[in-house]
Formats: structure tokens, C-alpha cells, sequence
């Protein structure tokens, strides 16, 4: 049995969300990848010293569109409990969804997260 820790509200909040696709495309052509079971994750040094996020699940995971939203939900509640304590500050992180992601369970993909994010080097330094 894994133990999950939760962020807090105030450490979720932390999280500043990507929505314009030039910086979706700028993450993809400059940044790094790494690729689990359950997801992917891209990212790329930002100029704040802030954690930005972004979530995509294309077309090619899943026709439904009912499917890949429920993708993203999962994605983001992941991200919601791993990256405000578990991730390095001033980076950029997309969360790419693979067909996988729909089935392994919560603690999988957490675990999955965490486990990109320490072969990136991209773990935060706990004190």
C-alpha cells in the first residue's frame, strides 16, 4: 500500500495553468520528455520561478472525447497532489495522456509522476 501525499490548498494553488498553444509548442520543440506507462511529461525552464502546467490528450489516445476528458481529470488531480511538493520550481510541465492512463490506478500514475521527475533531475530537494 503506497502513501499518497496530499498538497495543501495553498500548495495547489501554486500551480498556474498553460492555456495558449504557442507555449504548449514551445515546452514540445525545447524541453525534455520523459515517458512512463501512464503519462508523459515535457517540460522546459520558464522565466518565473513558478510552476506552470498543462494537460493534453489528443485524438490518437482515444476517439471519445468523453474518454480523453476523463483523462484530464485524472491528469490533473495527479498533478494536483504531486507537483506543488514534489517538483522544482521556475519549470513548465505538460502532462501528455497515453491510453493507459485511463486504467492504472491513481496511485500508479502518481507514482508514475514522480518517477519522471527524478530521472529528469526535476524532484524538488526535500529539506
Amino acid at each position: 500500500m503506497l502513501l499518497i501525499m496530499q498538497a495543501t490548498k495553498d500548495q495547489q494553488a501554486s500551480l498556474t495553468q498553460i492555456k495558449k498553444r504557442s507555449d504548449f509548442l514551445k515546452i514540445q520543440s525545447k524541453g525534455r520528455k520523459w515517458v512512463s506507462h501512464g503519462l508523459i511529461v515535457q517540460t522546459a525552464p520558464n522565466e518565473d520561478d513558478i510552476k506552470r502546467i498543462g494537460y493534453t490528450v489528443s485524438k490518437r489516445v482515444d476517439k471519445s472525447a468523453v474518454k480523453r476528458n476523463r483523462i484530464k481529470r485524472r491528469l490533473r488531480a495527479v498533478a494536483a497532489d504531486v507537483l506543488p511538493t514534489g517538483a522544482m520550481n521556475g519549470q513548465d510541465y505538460i502532462l501528455v495522456g497515453r491510453p493507459a492512463s485511463a486504467t492504472r490506478s491513481y496511485e500508479t500514475l502518481c507514482e508514475d509522476l514522480r518517477w519522471c521527475l527524478r530521472k529528469m533531475g526535476l524532484e524538488a530537494k526535500t529539506p
